[in-house]
Protein backbone atom coordinates (compact mmCIF):
# COMPACT_ATOMS: atom_id res chain seq x y z
CA UNK A 1 0.00 0.00 0.00
CA UNK A 2 1.86 3.26 -1.03
CA UNK A 3 2.29 5.91 1.46
CA UNK A 4 0.27 9.26 0.77
CA UNK A 5 2.27 13.05 1.49
CA UNK A 6 -0.47 13.36 4.09
CA UNK A 7 0.40 10.33 5.91
CA UNK A 8 4.35 11.11 5.70
CA UNK A 9 3.07 14.72 7.44
CA UNK A 10 1.93 12.79 10.62
CA UNK A 11 5.30 10.95 11.13
CA UNK A 12 6.43 13.51 13.39
CA UNK A 13 3.54 13.50 15.32
CA UNK A 14 3.09 9.86 15.84
CA UNK A 15 6.71 9.85 17.10
CA UNK A 16 6.39 12.86 19.23
CA UNK A 17 3.01 11.29 20.43
CA UNK A 18 4.58 7.49 21.19
CA UNK A 19 7.46 9.43 22.77
CA UNK A 20 5.21 11.70 25.13
CA UNK A 21 3.25 8.47 26.13
CA UNK A 22 6.66 5.93 26.87
CA UNK A 23 7.84 8.92 29.23
CA UNK A 24 4.86 9.15 31.16
CA UNK A 25 4.68 5.42 31.31
CA UNK A 26 8.89 5.14 33.03
CA UNK A 27 8.24 7.82 35.09
CA UNK A 28 4.85 6.27 35.80
CA UNK A 29 6.62 2.78 36.93
CA UNK A 30 9.62 5.06 38.50
CA UNK A 31 7.42 6.71 41.28
CA UNK A 32 5.68 2.99 41.62
CA UNK A 33 8.42 1.23 42.11
CA UNK A 34 11.16 3.86 43.99
CA UNK A 35 8.09 5.49 45.91
CA UNK A 36 7.91 4.01 49.84
CA UNK A 37 4.19 3.34 49.62
CA UNK A 38 4.06 3.25 53.17
CA UNK A 39 0.62 4.39 54.79
CA UNK A 40 1.41 6.46 57.57
CA UNK A 41 -1.41 8.71 59.24
CA UNK A 42 0.48 12.01 57.99
CA UNK A 43 -0.24 11.18 54.44
CA UNK A 44 -3.98 11.16 55.55
CA UNK A 45 -4.31 15.11 56.60
CA UNK A 46 -4.74 17.98 54.51
CA UNK A 47 -1.83 19.96 53.97
CA UNK A 48 -2.12 24.13 53.67
CA UNK A 49 0.96 25.70 52.54
CA UNK A 50 2.71 23.84 55.67
CA UNK A 51 0.76 25.28 58.01
CA UNK A 52 -1.09 22.04 60.16
CA UNK A 53 -4.74 22.45 59.80
CA UNK A 54 -7.18 23.59 62.95
CA UNK A 55 -10.40 23.64 63.14
CA UNK A 56 -13.58 23.23 60.52
CA UNK A 57 -12.86 24.00 56.65
CA UNK A 58 -16.38 24.57 56.36
CA UNK A 59 -17.05 28.34 56.48
CA UNK A 60 -19.58 31.16 55.61
CA UNK A 61 -17.92 33.25 52.91
CA UNK A 62 -19.28 36.98 53.11
CA UNK A 63 -21.29 37.90 49.71
CA UNK A 64 -19.08 40.72 49.29
CA UNK A 65 -16.25 38.60 48.24
CA UNK A 66 -17.92 36.94 45.11
CA UNK A 67 -19.41 40.52 44.61
CA UNK A 68 -16.04 41.65 43.49
CA UNK A 69 -15.40 39.16 41.78
CA UNK A 70 -17.93 39.04 39.32
CA UNK A 71 -17.94 42.74 39.32
CA UNK A 72 -14.24 42.20 38.21
CA UNK A 73 -15.41 39.58 35.56
CA UNK A 74 -17.87 41.92 34.16
CA UNK A 75 -15.55 44.57 33.58
CA UNK A 76 -12.38 42.68 32.33
CA UNK A 77 -15.08 41.24 29.64
CA UNK A 78 -15.73 44.79 28.95
CA UNK A 79 -12.44 45.80 28.93
CA UNK A 80 -12.11 42.94 26.55
CA UNK A 81 -14.40 44.20 23.82
CA UNK A 82 -13.72 47.83 24.24
CA UNK A 83 -10.19 46.14 23.26
CA UNK A 84 -11.23 44.48 19.93
CA UNK A 85 -13.31 47.53 19.10
CA UNK A 86 -10.13 49.67 19.30
CA UNK A 87 -8.41 47.91 17.16
CA UNK A 88 -10.75 47.86 14.53
CA UNK A 89 -12.04 51.20 14.77
CA UNK A 90 -10.73 52.28 11.55
CA UNK A 91 -12.74 49.37 10.04
CA UNK A 92 -16.14 49.17 11.70
CA UNK A 93 -16.63 53.05 11.35
CA UNK A 94 -19.73 54.85 12.60
CA UNK A 95 -22.07 51.64 13.09
CA UNK A 96 -19.18 50.26 15.50
CA UNK A 97 -18.69 53.38 17.29
CA UNK A 98 -22.77 53.38 17.74
CA UNK A 99 -22.55 49.61 19.29
CA UNK A 100 -19.70 50.41 21.62
CA UNK A 101 -21.05 53.86 22.51
CA UNK A 102 -24.40 51.75 23.57
CA UNK A 103 -22.31 49.02 25.35
CA UNK A 104 -20.64 51.50 27.30
CA UNK A 105 -23.90 53.53 27.94
CA UNK A 106 -25.35 50.22 29.04
CA UNK A 107 -22.51 48.80 31.53
CA UNK A 108 -22.53 52.79 33.08
CA UNK A 109 -25.97 52.64 33.40
CA UNK A 110 -25.85 49.23 35.28
CA UNK A 111 -23.02 50.22 37.38
CA UNK A 112 -25.18 53.38 38.56
CA UNK A 113 -28.24 51.42 39.07
CA UNK A 114 -25.89 48.69 41.23
CA UNK A 115 -24.07 51.68 42.96
CA UNK A 116 -27.64 53.29 43.87
CA UNK A 117 -29.02 50.53 45.05
CA UNK A 118 -25.72 49.45 47.71
CA UNK A 119 -24.22 47.21 45.76
CA UNK A 120 -20.83 48.80 46.04
CA UNK A 121 -21.00 49.17 49.87
CA UNK A 122 -18.85 46.89 51.93
CA UNK A 123 -16.10 47.21 54.26
CA UNK A 124 -15.61 48.71 57.61
CA UNK A 125 -17.76 51.69 56.80
CA UNK A 126 -20.49 50.48 55.24
CA UNK A 127 -21.21 47.62 58.20
CA UNK A 128 -21.26 51.12 60.68
CA UNK A 129 -23.44 52.77 58.20
CA UNK A 130 -25.89 49.50 58.26
CA UNK A 131 -25.09 49.74 62.02
CA UNK A 132 -26.53 52.64 62.51
CA UNK A 133 -29.88 52.32 60.43
CA UNK A 134 -30.94 49.26 62.60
Amino acid sequence: MPVTAQQVELIPLAIYTLFAVGLIGVLLLAARYLGSGKETSEKHIPFESGMVPTGNARHASQVPFYLIAIFFIVFDVEGAFILAWATSWDILGLPGLVHITLFITVLLLGLIWLWMKGGLDWGPSAMRARGKRS
